[in-house]
C-alpha cells in the first residue's frame, strides 16, 4: 500500500503551462488547420466589431452630455404629465391666432394696449389666489374684498375728504386685516377655509353696499392718484428700450449665478446653451411686446406694477425659506409640521397675502372705472381670478404652481373675452366658453396628479 501510494504521487501529471507545452503531442492527433485558425480569428474580430456597433447604437439612443440630459428630462416629463407652462402657452398662441384670423383688429396695438390694462385688476387677485391654492385651500372672499377696498377708498376720499394716498393705505390695510381674520379662523379655531371665506364673501359684500350708500356708486376724481394707476403710460425711449434690456440682462445674470452655485455644490444644473436660448427668447418677447405697445400710447404703468408684483412674489416663493414653506404645506400639513414648519403662522400669512392683493386688485378695477360700485366686487371677478390661477397651471390640490401662472391664465381669459367682444358674441356664450376652458384645465390637473401618484411622486 505504501509503494502504491508513492508510485501514484510520482506519476501525478503536471498541470502547469510549462509542463503542458513540454509534453509531446500524440502521434495520432489531428493536425491543426491554418485556415480554421484564421476563421476563428475572423469570428473574434466580428464579435469585437459587433460589440463596438452596439456601443455606438447605445450612444445614439441615449446621447450623453448636454444634448442627452434635456432629452431624458423631456421624456420623463412627458411620462409624468408635467410639461409646466408649455400647454398654457400653446393655448394662448392658438387663441390669438384664431381671433386674429376672425378679426384682424385683435392683435392691433390699440386692442393689445387695452388688454394689457384690463388684465391687471383680475391678475392681482389671481396672484393672491395662487398663494392660497399652493397650500391646498380656497379663498372665496377675494371678489368681495376687492369691492370693499374700492368702497373704503371712495368713501374716505370723497365723503370724508381724506387724502388719496391715505385712503389707499387704509383700503389695502382693510384687505390685509380681513385676510388675517379668515386665516386665524381657519388656522387657530379650525373653521374650514371654504366656510369662513364664504361667510366673508357675504359679510364684506354687505359692508361694501353700506359704504356705497343708497346710490350704490361713488365717483371720484379722474386726475387723482388712483385714476392715474390705469391712465399713466410711458413712451420715452429710455423706458421703451432700457426696461426690456435691463430685465433680460438681469435674467441672464441670475441664471448664470444659479448655474455656478449649483455646479459648485455638485447639483444638477441647466446647460449654458439652454440659458442663452431662454435669454434670447425672453429678449425677443420683451422687445416685441414693448414695440407693439409703444405704437399706441406706450408702456402702461398698471402692467409694469403687475409684472413687478409677480416677479417679487415668485422670488418670495422660490428663493426664500419662508416661501418654500408654502410649497411644503401644500404637499401635506402633517409632513410640513414634522419638518419644523409653523403651519398656523403660514396659513394666516397666506390668507393675509390673498386679502392684501385682492384689495390692490380692487383699487385697479375702480381706477379703470373711476367709480366704486357693486360691479367692482361682483362674483365674476372671483370666478375669473380662480379660473386664471387654475388655467395658468396652479394645482387645485396644492403644492404645484407659480405666480406666473396667474399672468398666463388671466391672459387667456381676457383674450377670449376681448376676442368675443370684437366678434359681437353675447356674454352668456362668453361665460360658457370660459367655463369650458376652466373644466379642461381642472381635468388636466387631475390627470397629472393621478399620473404622479401612480409613479409615487406625490
Amino acid at each position: 500500500m505504501a509503494l502504491r501510494g508513492r508510485r501514484n504521487r510520482n506519476h501525478t501529471p503536471d498541470a502547469t503551462p510549462a509542463a503542458a507545452e513540454a509534453t509531446p503531442a500524440p502521434e495520432n492527433a489531428p493536425e491543426t488547420d491554418p485556415e480554421d485558425d484564421g476563421r476563428r480569428g475572423h469570428t473574434g474580430r466580428l464579435g469585437t466589431y459587433a460589440g463596438r456597433l452596439g456601443d455606438y447604437a447605445g450612444r445614439l439612443k441615449a446621447p450623453a452630455g448636454p444634448l442627452g440630459a434635456p432629452a431624458d428630462a423631456m421624456r420623463r416629463r412627458l411620462r409624468e404629465g408635467g410639461l409646466g407652462p408649455v400647454p398654457v402657452l400653446l393655448a394662448l398662441a392658438v387663441t390669438c391666432v384664431v381671433f386674429q384670423a376672425l378679426n384682424d383688429h385683435f392683435l392691433s396695438p390699440r386692442n393689445l394696449s387695452v388688454l394689457s390694462v384690463d388684465i391687471v385688476g383680475t391678475g392681482m387677485v389671481a396672484v393672491g389666489i395662487v398663494f392660497v391654492l399652493l397650500i391646498g385651500e380656497i379663498d372665496l372672499s377675494v371678489g368681495s374684498l376687492a369691492g370693499l377696498a374700492g368702497a373704503v377708498f371712495a368713501a374716505l376720499n370723497v365723503n370724508l375728504g381724506m387724502p388719496e394716498w391715505l385712503a389707499v393705505l387704509v383700503a389695502v390695510l382693510c384687505g390685509a386685516a380681513a385676510g388675517a381674520v379668515h386665516g386665524f379662523s381657519f388656522a387657530r379655531i379650525g373653521v374650514p377655509a371654504f366656510v369662513v371665506t364664504l361667510a366673508g364673501l357675504l359679510v364684506w359684500n354687505g359692508v361694501s353696499l353700506y359704504l356705497l350708500g343708497p346710490d350704490s356708486s361713488i365717483n371720484f376724481s379722474e386726475d387723482g392718484l388712483v385714476a392715474s394707476l390705469t391712465s399713466r403710460y410711458f413712451d420715452s425711449a429710455v423706458v421703451v428700450l432700457g426696461l426690456p434690456a435691463l430685465c433680460t440682462a438681469a435674467y441672464l445674470l441670475v441664471s448664470l449665478h444659479d448655474r455656478r452655485r449649483r455646479a459648485a455644490a455638485g447639483m444638477p444644473c441647466r446647460p449654458k446653451g439652454a440659458i442663452w436660448a431662454r435669454t434670447a427668447l425672453l429678449a425677443l418677447v420683451a422687445f416685441s411686446v414693448v414695440h407693439v405697445l409703444s405704437r399706441f400710447e406706450g408702456l402702461p404703468l398698471a402692467l409694469l406694477i403687475l409684472l413687478a408684483v409677480i416677479v417679487v412674489s415668485d422670488l418670495l416663493l422660490r428663493r426664500t425659506p419662508y416661501g418654500r414653506q408654502f410649497l411644503a404645506l401644500g404637499g401635506g400639513a402633517e409632513a410640513a409640521r414634522r419638518s419644523g414648519v409653523d403651519v398656523a403662522r403660514v396659513r394666516i400669512s397666506v390668507f393675509m397675502v390673498s386679502g392684501t392683493l385682492a384689495a390692490v386688485g380692487g383699487l385697479f378695477i375702480v381706477s379703470r372705472l373711476t367709480s366704486a360700485s357693486q360691479i367692482s366686487g361682483s362674483g365674476v371677478l372671483l370666478i375669473n381670478a380662480i379660473a386664471a390661477a387654475v388655467i395658468g397651471g396652479t394645482s387645485l390640490f396644492g403644492g404645484r404652481g407659480s405666480t406666473w401662472s396667474a399672468l398666463l391664465g388671466v391672459l387667456i381669459i381676457q383674450s377670449i373675452g376681448s376676442g368675443m367682444a370684437l366678434l359681437g358674441v353675447e356674454p352668456p356664450a362668453q361665460f360658457m366658453i370660459t367655463g369650458g376652458v376652466l373644466f379642461i384645465a381642472v381635468v388636466v390637473d387631475s390627470l397629472t396628479r393621478r399620473s404622479a401618484e401612480s409613479r409615487g411622486r406625490v
